[in-house]
């Protein structure tokens, strides 16, 4: 069983930076891809970004992820938050079968309990 527990949500104004945790106390956590999603009310949830096991680090526009080793934890820093980034953000783990990631919902099987992300003025 891997746990994971996300911290780091919180009020942010538009236009703001906020940094997400990730952290799991088994160092195995390390061997599967990691995906952040989020979630808003009365919609799907939504794949953000994901690092494979092989990779220590991805950028895709206002969003980089990355991995601590050290600290069994994975990073998602947002930049020039919108209101519409504001949802629940999980992150998730998934077995490591290829090389690369992927954002598909069922393929994570552990997921954190969530952290709150509200962009407004």
């Amino acid at each position: 069983q891997l746990e994971l527990v996300e911290s780091g949500g919180d009020l942010v104004q538009p236009g703001g930076s906020l940094r997400l945790s990730c952290t799991s106390s088994a160092p195995s956590s390390q061997d599967y891809n990691i995906g952040w999603f989020r979630q808003s009310p009365g919609k799907d949830r939504e794949g953000v970004l994901c690092l494979s096991a092989s990779e220590s680090a991805t950028q895709k526009g206002r969003f980089t992820l990355w991995r601590d080793y050290a600290k069994n934890g994975v990073y998602l820093q947002m930049s020039s938050l919108k209101p519409e980034d504001t949802a629940v953000y999980h992150c998730a783990a998934a077995p490591a079968t290829s090389s690369s990631c992927s954002l598909n919902v069922p393929l994570y099987n552990y997921w954190g309990q969530g952290t709150q992300v509200t962009v407004s003025a």
